[in-house]
């Protein structure tokens, strides 16, 4: 999974997508462009930027890697999420992806902090406690969130 970054008139932001409402799995969540290995041996870095350009038409030239976040895993589905933070110049023009994406956000970073807040809910008869963070009505929660949190606290100094 990429975390794409920019900076905009001072305000440091990131790229999410919300996922199209009629998937199977997450389908309207918020989360980062990202997804699964074509192949075993794929590094993951080359599959986070692989899958971001597929995701929301970020050429892999275009981000410099800075770093790395600690894996993530989803309650619900399972899965183990491995976070790259990649830095890219603003002013893009996405391409989102017809059949995953239903639209590309780029949410501040400090609009995030502010928009934070714990709660439980419960998803597929599932609860989970989980940090949610709420922006202009788009609320980011579960995995997402938890990488947001980390990511938060290792940029505090400089937001």
């Amino acid at each position: 999974m990429l975390v794409p970054l920019f900076r905009e008139g001072g305000d440091l932001r990131a790229v999410f997508t919300r996922r199209r409402e009629d998937l199977k799995r997450h389908a309207g969540e918020i989360s980062f462009p990202g997804g699964r290995q074509d192949e075993p041996d794929e590094d993951l870095r080359s599959t986070a930027l692989r899958e971001a350009e597929e995701e929301i038409g970020l050429p892999v030239d275009d981000v410099e890697l800075v770093g790395a976040l600690p894996p993530v895993g989803t309650f619900v589905t399972g899965y183990r999420i491995f976070p790259f933070v990649g830095v890219i110049e603003p002013g893009r023009a996405w391409t989102p992806q017809p059949t995953e994406v239903d639209e590309v956000l780029e949410l501040s970073l400090r609009a995030l902090v502010d928009g934070y807040e714990s709660r439980r809910l419960l998803r597929k008869g599932v609860p989970i406690k989980t940090p949610t963070y709420t922006v202009e009505g788009n609320l980011v929660w579960g995995a997402t969130a938890r990488i947001v949190q980390s990511l938060l606290e290792r940029l505090r100094p400089v937001l």
